[in-house]
């Protein structure tokens, strides 16, 4: 069943074990977060400016960059895009936007700002909304390696985590149901972007 997110303006199917994130703490009015009850996977859904100075073809990797130093995986090795794809429009329920890429990569990221960093695969999904001035993010964190003195080593072992198939049924499903959120965006963006710029995606479940 589809969930209604940013007070239901917008809607997805959302896999099992999802624990929305803003029923334990304040997150930004442009985002959404869902991390799973028993791993350290998360997905995360943001309202972004639409960054009409960068072409579609490498929009997708300029916003996980901005994710990687973001997580401050910005030296040499700590992170690699593996690839980038077009999804075609037939698989959409987004039909509002002009295009979607999907991306493919891994970062090496901390926990709780901790010394010993975890790889991450991070599939990232950019829709684009010229029309709304409005770029969509819907990232998965997908932790595959993690560092033996890292908390995350702590993990319930026996838990069932989310395959990249689970997030393809979120982007599958994503749906527009009011344009009016943009609006909302563009008033809350300012502020928004001053108060969380520094804030690592990550840290919603790893700090």
């Amino acid at each position: 069943m589809a969930r209604p997110l940013f007070g239901g303006a917008l809607s997805a199917v959302i896999p099992p074990s999802a624990q929305d994130i803003s029923e334990l703490r304040e997150i930004p009015d442009n985002q959404e977060v869902f991390a799973h009850s028993q791993t350290d996977q998360s997905i995360i859904v943001e309202l972004l400016e639409y960054q009409s100075q960068v072409q579609d073809a490498v929009a997708a990797r300029y916003h996980f960059e901005d994710v990687a130093a973001s997580n401050k995986a910005v030296e040499n090795g700590s992170w690699e895009v593996r690839g980038v794809e077009q999804l075609p429009q037939s698989e959409l329920t987004m039909q509002e936007c002009s295009s979607a890429w999907l991306l493919s990569g891994a970062q090496l990221v901390s926990k709780f700002n901790e010394e010993a960093k975890n790889t991450v695969n991070i599939h990232l999904c950019l829709f684009r909304l010229p029309q709304y001035t409005t770029d969509i993010l819907v990232t998965f964190n997908d932790p595959v390696c993690i560092n033996p003195l890292s908390s995350s080593a702590l993990e319930n072992v026996a838990a069932i985590p989310w395959i990249l198939q689970d997030f393809k049924g979120v982007l599958q499903s994503f749906c527009l149901l009011d344009p009016g959120v943009f609006g909302f965006k563009h008033l809350h963006y300012l502020t928004t972007k001053l108060m969380f710029n520094n804030l690592n995606v990550l840290k919603f479940r790893f700090s």
